[in-house]
């Protein structure tokens, strides 16, 4: 076989994104990508791929409060009711809820951008090869 046909195509972006979304591996989409809630499990179990070596950093803090505040928050400040009820109701009744959306979006975010990262072939400076 020639080294042209052994090579396999680059990552596809949309394939990396949905895994991350799922919580799989961007590379095989068969293993979890955590071990915990935020904890990356340092390589996958079913393909052995190295989810440590992708920087997410405070990229998925920072794309989950962009999207929480845009689509949620600011459509909110446009309903009368925040403005005139009593601080007392309405600080439970918009922060619990939004509390809750943040800590749901955030994992699936963080996955979303390891399975981009993965899609860029973008690793962290010690675990690229020489």
């Amino acid at each position: 076989m020639s080294a042209m046909s052994e090579r396999q195509p680059p990552p596809s972006m949309f394939t990396g994104l949905k895994r991350g979304l799922l919580h799989r591996c961007p590379n095989c989409g068969d293993g979890r990508l955590y071990m915990r809630y935020l904890k990356v499990d340092p390589e996958c179990e079913a393909c052995g791929h190295a989810l440590g070596a992708y920087p997410a950093d405070d990229g998925p803090a920072y794309f989950t409060i962009l999207l929480v505040g845009h689509l949620v928050v600011a459509p909110l400040l446009f309903f009368p009711w925040i403005w005139q009820a009593s601080p007392a109701i309405v600080a439970p009744v918009t922060l619990i809820p939004l509390a809750l959306l943040t800590l749901l979006a955030l994992p699936r975010v963080k996955g979303a951008v390891i399975g981009a990262l993965w899609a860029i072939q973008l690793r962290k400076a010690e675990d690229t090869p020489s």
